[in-house]
């Protein structure tokens, strides 16, 4: 990979990371036991390390992953953070502050390797702190030196590191009641690995089909936020025996090692014990480890950061660029909608009053119109980056899923420089690395059955973004098998899922759809129904939580097409304004296909359903008056008025009592008042102070 044009990039992300470093270790001397402190110097050092391992500056890697450990070990409350350490961390700055200056250079970052540095670090984890540590923490320091080479030699029985409490003894004790099994497992993650959290939540999915997940650590949410390295353990109860768990996880790409082991009454013999004996003395270091507990721990320790990492990864991959906080961005959008929304003001009162007014206030609206929308597309191309920031990353791991899977295979990328709204491009990264990853695992045959079948060895993948109106469409595809209709049809009617009179009248899309249902993320599914189950349910909801959808098109031995439309902005939307009995709704105009007039004579009855035939469709109306639980203010003997919808392929008629027209409207967020109504997405605050709710056709189709 060509990481030479990322250069000026990376060097200004160091700087700051260098800066901030500095910051906080001047804070941390002055505060050693600061948790938001120690994580913030544990992220910047994560964060570093991860962009030299990126552009192959190794002996960098090397230093920050270095103070990236003991950080790791100071936050579990393993280390105390001493006087000497301190003055390691500064020297650690100097010579990174050095490679950066060699690198903005030469573009090299030349043959210093840092020995004595890396020795002092790991001296550090060793528990042997230097000759100006204070005496009084040589208890604590000692018991490090013990710990240490413990966890060195124990490898993959890392998981007895967990603290048990009397509620998993009491869970331990029923479960051998019930003729099952405590396991203990470690699991190590390749260090090539690029989405870590990835293949943990992978690994999670697997071991969840044979049981249940009792503890883990790092916590569940830890490795969410991949603040882990390498491995993380679990601790988990199922009646299937070991090697079948084992078998289960190692069944995962990019999983180096998995062991474990059946835990027995002497695991569990000092459950509680701890906890209840020195609780005073101990306070502390809990809250400092925490491993099985829940995010809710610490609210305010573990946000912070967060946010502080979501700044430092999302910024535009162009040169020359002017980096604003992307709060600031936040806040100036919200400026935009408040004028939009006293522009609508304005036409509201020039439309009631416009006789006594004259066409100079109507002049002076347009002129408003014009610049609120110029000021809309400002901020909007201000906020938009291209997606190449997320699927740069694609390439480098089709080649290591290459030999993981044994397979030949191919990326072909096109509309890198596709451009979305930045809080649309932070979360569509895992949607579309599964989507790469099934077409890679389970779409593409191996090299032998694509000779039989007369296909090139190398199989392809194609992931293609361009803009298609108000959406960007994303589509990832692939020459392999595609999907195999009739057993995805038997799978789902041995589960119970569909019955045979059903998949009877379904239509071949509508089978495959079935595969976006959780209950075919199944291990078994992934061997006998080409792995199409796995994570699409996770696909699925995330990008509908984007306001977007995900289709389906295969075809058996040719390969399949997964389409991803998302909307250029969650913002602001185009709206048709429409009245149900008297309340004002709005339909986003990308969803909209016509609108008909349509006599009460033409609606007839399908299985009981209404519909329409509409130019050699047949169509589903859906009254809205009925959805809405209104009472309509139209006659049953009135013309319909009909706002045909569209999501994918399905089409449906929404029937709306009047037209009020075309508005551009601001999307407020309801938050989780309605969360349970699905086809209201948020809310617009219109012209006359009124509110209307925003329908969302794709839930209602």
């Amino acid at each position: 990979m060509d990481v030479s044009q990322y250069l000026e990039i990376f060097l200004d992300e160091t700087k700051e990371h260098l800066q901030s470093l500095n910051t906080q270790i001047l804070e941390l001397e002055q505060d050693s036991e600061n948790m938001d402190t120690i994580n913030e110097i544990f992220r910047a050092a994560h964060s570093l390390k991860g962009m030299a391992g990126t552009m192959g500056y190794k002996r960098m890697q090397n230093l920050t992953h270095d103070m990236e450990n003991v950080f790791s070990e100071v936050r579990n409350g393993n280390i105390k953070v001493q006087p000497n350490m301190i003055d390691i961390l500064f020297q650690c700055l100097d010579a990174l502050e050095e490679y950066t200056t060699s690198i903005q250079e030469t573009a090299d970052e030349g043959t210093n390797e840092n020995e004595p540095l890396i020795k002092a670090l790991n001296d550090i984890l060793n528990g042997s702190s230097g000759a100006s540590a204070d005496k009084s923490d040589a208890p604590a320091k000692e018991e490090a030196k013990e710990e240490a080479p413990a966890k060195e030699s124990a490898g993959g029985e890392k998981w007895r590191d967990i603290k048990l409490t009397d509620t998993e003894k009491n869970l331990y004790e029923a479960a051998k009641t019930e003729g099952k099994n405590f396991y203990g497992i470690t699991v190590t993650i390749q260090e090539s690995c690029i989405l870590k959290a990835a293949r943990a939540f992978l690994v999670f999915k697997a071991l969840e089909e044979h049981g249940e997940i009792i503890l883990s650590q790092p916590s569940s949410q830890d490795i969410e936020d991949e603040k882990f390295e390498n491995d993380f353990s679990v601790i988990t109860v199922s009646e299937d025996p070991l090697e079948t768990l084992i078998e289960a996880i190692k069944g995962v790409s990019e999983i180096e090692s998995a062991e474990g082991a059946v835990m027995t009454d002497a695991d569990f013999a000092n459950a509680g014990a701890d906890g209840s004996d020195d609780k005073k003395d101990e306070v502390k270091e809990e809250k400092a480890q925490e491993p099985e507990t829940k995010p809710a721990a610490a609210p305010a320790v573990k946000d912070a950061p967060a946010k502080a990492e979501k700044k430092a990864v999302s910024k535009p991959v162009v040169n020359r660029t002017v980096r604003v906080d992307i709060e600031k961005l936040d806040a100036l959008m919200n400026l935009v909608s408040e004028l939009i929304i006293a522009k609508n003001s304005l036409v509201s009162a020039t439309s009631s009053d416009e006789a006594s007014r004259g066409n100079g206030f109507s002049e002076h609206i347009e002129y408003l119109e014009s610049v609120t929308t110029s000021l809309h597309e400002s901020v909007m191309k201000v906020r938009m980056v291209p997606i190449e920031s997320v699927v740069s990353k694609f390439p480098r791991m089709i080649r290591d899923l290459q030999k993981t899977l044994g397979k030949k295979m191919e990326l072909y990328m096109t509309g890198e420089e596709t451009e979305l709204d930045r809080t649309v491009v932070d979360e569509i990264g895992d949607p579309l690395m599964h989507l790469l990853r099934n077409a890679a695992d389970h779409g593409l045959e191996s090299a032998e059955v694509r000779k039989e079948r007369g296909k090139p060895e190398v199989g392809s993948i194609f992931l293609d973004a361009y803009q298609d109106g108000n959406n960007v469409v994303i589509e990832v595809r692939d020459d392999g098998n595609g999907i195999d209709v009739e057993k995805v049809k038997t799978k789902a009617i041995e589960r119970g899922t569909i019955t045979a009179e059903q998949a009877e009248n379904m239509t071949p899309k509508e089978i495959i759809d079935l595969l976006f249902l959780p209950s075919f993320s199944t291990a078994k599914v992934i061997s006998e129904v080409s792995g199409r189950g796995v994570g699409l349910d996770v696909v699925k909801s995330k990008i509908e939580a984007l306001s977007g959808e995900v289709e389906v098109k295969s075809k058996l031995g040719e390969g399949s097409t997964w389409i991803v439309r998302l909307p250029l902005t969650l913002a602001i939307i185009q709206a048709l304004m429409v009245t149900v009995g008297g309340e004002k709704y709005a339909i986003s105009l990308g969803s909209i296909q016509t609108i008909e007039d349509i006599s009460a004579k033409d609606i007839q009855l399908v299985q009981s359903k209404e519909v329409i035939t509409l130019r050699g469709n047949v169509i589903p109306i859906i009254r809205m008056s009925d959805v809405l639980d209104i009472e309509s203010s139209k006659s049953p003997d009135d013309n319909l008025i009909v706002v045909i919808v569209k999501k994918g392929d399905k089409l449906a008629g929404l029937v709306v009592d009047e037209l009020i027209g075309q508005q551009e409207i601001v999307i407020k967020s309801l938050g989780k008042y309605i969360s349970k109504c699905k086809f209201i997405s948020g809310a617009a605050i219109l012209g006359d102070g009124g509110v209307a709710l925003i329908i969302d056709a794709n839930t209602l189709i």
